[in-house]
This record gives C-alpha cells, sequence and structure tokens, in this order.
C-alpha cells in the first residue's frame, strides 16, 4: 500500500514520523497533525521529502485554556490533597493545615500569549485576576484592554510579581528549559508554576528541588518529561505537585473539532488548495 498513501494523520504522534518511513511513502504529500505542538516532527526533514505539515490550532484553544485553569483552580485550593482527607477512614485534620490561597484579586502571569493564552486571560479576567504577560510580541491595545493585561517586555518582570505563572509557550531550541533554577528562584516563595505547554519547556530538576525547598509554593502540571513519568520519580511523591496525564484538548467536542481540522487540512492538500493550518519549517 506504500504507493497509494498520500496522507497522514498523526494520532498522539503516531506513527513515528522518521526518514525510514519517508523513504517507504513516495507519493506522501500531507501530514496533519491532531493538535498544535509540532516538536514531536523533524520539520526540516519533512519538508526535505517535499510534505507539507499542518497542525490544529483553532480546535484546542478552549479546552486547553480550561484545562489550565481548572489546574490553577484545583492547586489554589489543595483540592487533590484534601480529596484524599474526605475520603480518608479518620477524617483527621487541622483546618489550618488545608488553606488554600485566594485567586481573586490574584496576579496571574502568562507566558506565551497566542490564542490560547489570551483565552486563559478571559478566564482569569472572569475570576477578578490582575494579569500580566510576556510574549514575543506585544497583543494589540484593544485586545490588552479587553482582558485587562499588561505587557511585560522580559520574562524576569513577570516572574516576580506573579502569583501563579502559567506557561502556554511551544517547545521550540529557544523554549526548552525556559524555566530553570534561576528563573524559579525569581518566581516569589508563595507562587504557583503551571504547565500546559511541553514538559521540557520547565527544568524538571530545577522544580523538584523548588518545591522541595520551598523556593514556590506549589506546581500544577499537564504536561511531564517524558510522558508518563517513571513511577519513582520525585514529582509523584510531592504534596505540593499536581500531574494530570496531559488532558489538555480531551474532551469529546475537542477531539472531534481535531479530527474535522486535519481533514480539512488534509483535503487541501490532496486537491491543490492552500492549507488552512500549514506549519513551516523554521
Amino acid at each position: 500500500l506504500s504507493k497509494k498513501i498520500q496522507a497522514i494523520y498523526l494520532w498522539w504522534h503516531k506513527p513515528v514520523i522518521d526518514q525510514e518511513l519517508l523513504q517507504s511513502l513516495p507519493n506522501l504529500k500531507v501530514i496533519a497533525n491532531s493538535g498544535v505542538g509540532m516538536d514531536h516532527l523533524d520539520l526540516k526533514l519533512v519538508a526535505g521529502f517535499g510534505v507539507k505539515m499542518a497542525n490544529a490550532p483553532r480546535a484546542v484553544s478552549s479546552s486547553t485554556a480550561d484545562t489550565g485553569m481548572a489546574l490553577l483552580l484545583a492547586s489554589a485550593r489543595r483540592l487533590v490533597e484534601v480529596y484524599h482527607i474526605a475520603h480518608s477512614s479518620s477524617m483527621n485534620y487541622c483546618e489550618a493545615d488545608i488553606l488554600g490561597v485566594e485567586v481573586a484579586g490574584a496576579t496571574l502571569g502568562i507566558i506565551g500569549m497566542g490564542s490560547i493564552g489570551y483565552k486563559i486571560a478571559l478566564r482569569a479576567k472572569a475570576f477578578e485576576m490582575n494579569i500580566l504577560y510576556h510574549n514575543r510580541t506585544q497583543r494589540k491595545a484593544q485586545e490588552e484592554q479587553a482582558v485587562g493585561a499588561i505587557y511585560c517586555e522580559k520574562i524576569d518582570s513577570l516572574l516576580q510579581q506573579a502569583d501563579f505563572v502559567m506557561v502556554v509557550v511551544s517547545l521550540t531550541p529557544q523554549t526548552h528549559n525556559l524555566i530553570g533554577k534561576r528563573e524559579l528562584e525569581l518566581m516569589k516563595s508563595t507562587a504557583t508554576l503551571i504547565n500546559i505547554s511541553r514538559g521540557a519547556v520547565v527544568d524538571q530538576e530545577a522544580l523538584v528541588r523548588a518545591l522541595q525547598t520551598g523556593v514556590i509554593r506549589a506546581a500544577a502540571l499537564d504536561v511531564t518529561y517524558p510522558e508518563p513519568l517513571p513511577r519513582d520519580h520525585p514529582l509523584l511523591k510531592l504534596k505540593n505537585v499536581i500531574i494530570t496525564p496531559h488532558l489538555g484538548i480531551k474532551t469529546d467536542k475537542a477531539m472531534y473539532m481535531v479530527t474535522e481540522e486535519a481533514v480539512e487540512n488534509i483535503l487541501a492538500a490532496l486537491n491543490g488548495l492552500s492549507i488552512p493550518n500549514e506549519v513551516l519549517p523554521s
């Protein structure tokens, strides 16, 4: 069937796209990804075979933003910890030991203000949060005003002021270990780090040390490196961490929309039309 295959729909990074596979599919025209992130693909290698690539950004922004806010709220109110207390046989606890932190009036720093980051800002505004953001380019004034967001040209300024720092960037060579020891030490000791981008954007060893030593209050992670973490990983043993298994876009509606968007990209490529969400190698 290799000569008949003209398109590949990537579902959670499968099949693995390597040189061997590309060489075996001489008539391949397009690879459509089920999501936004393309860090699992060697874009230059694929382009070198004359194959176009596309992602599905429209379908995932709302569900991913919801995941980010869910993690923020769950960490602020320590939902995982109190869930276990509520289910324990004794229910013995001291109220002072389960105090959370207020979300209303707190400052959220969003690193990466693309479509997902902006939808997080919309949600955070509804929770009466103050919003800072750092991005490669500043948003238009009317977009900032709509959510009450303030632009931080330097990431350091955001880290020093935010009570919650949410990372919403793509994984690139420039963003690998974007949040490391230095960045964590710039954050408030009462701050929470939330990562809904890619695990490798955060230096996990530095994060473990920061959480163990009180450099920051807590972390909530929908992504790790690797996924899943080894069962003996220290992050899994810390009470001040919430980890979810890359929930991101996992809703019934989002999955349907992702598939529709991928099909739209594939049909455009096969019919020689402009691909709505084509991704070019940088």
